[in-house]
């Protein structure tokens, strides 16, 4: 299997240039072997292309703009499917190839694994009521969390501002003491260091 890129060499567009350049780069990259088309100096594969590009993907004046992405006869997609498969890893499954051994790539939901009851392997409930469930369930724990954490902090509080109070006094008493002392003492040598300025 081939993937064939339709490219235009002679494109005007810096828009359409950069995009193909955009999907070559990571075609090159990602070592996916690949071939590309020339649509401007080439009339068949320009033909070609335009007659098998489907025609729900083709733009409303009918001519369908480079790049675009083929797996052999196969359409994949232009540039904006190209784009929105690479964001959501699954560029193997948009390119119809098997993604290469020991790579940890996301399958689309339609090559995930179907269980019998409709479920698919490796996903997580979808519904939006078990979806609305796991927020309500989510946001219980983190309030419960956050509960205990303020049931805690007025302990804790508490017992920093009882011991807080309890230095301060020791550390006032004692400074009072000291002031007192001082005082005393102070006062004779001060009483007599005024009399013998004068």
């Amino acid at each position: 299997m081939v993937i064939k890129v339709f490219v235009a060499t002679s494109s005007g567009s810096i828009a359409i240039r950069k995009k193909q350049q955009e999907v070559v780069g990571f075609l090159e990259a990602n070592k996916i072997d690949f071939k590309e088309l020339d649509i401007a100096g080439d009339e068949d594969n320009r033909k070609w292309m335009r007659e098998n590009v489907p025609g729900e993907k083709k733009p409303q004046n009918g001519i369908p703009l480079p790049p675009q992405i083929f797996n052999e006869e196969q359409y994949c997609g232009d540039f904006d499917s190209f784009f929105s498969a690479k964001e959501e890893n699954i560029i193997y499954s948009f390119l119809g190839l098997a993604p290469p051994p020991g790579s940890k790539v996301t399958k689309s939901p339609e090559e995930a694994s179907s269980l019998p009851n409709g479920d698919v392997t490796g996903e997580a409930p979808s519904t939006a009521e078990e979806t609305e469930k796991a927020e309500e369930s989510g946001e219980n724990e983190v309030q419960k969390e956050d509960g205990e954490d303020v049931g805690d902090l007025p302990e804790s509080q508490e017992k920093n501002t009882e011991e807080l109070a309890e230095e301060g006094a020791e550390d006032e008493a004692e400074e009072e003491e000291a002031e007192e002392e001082e005082a005393e003492k102070g006062e004779e040598p001060g009483e007599e260091e005024e009399g013998e300025d004068s």
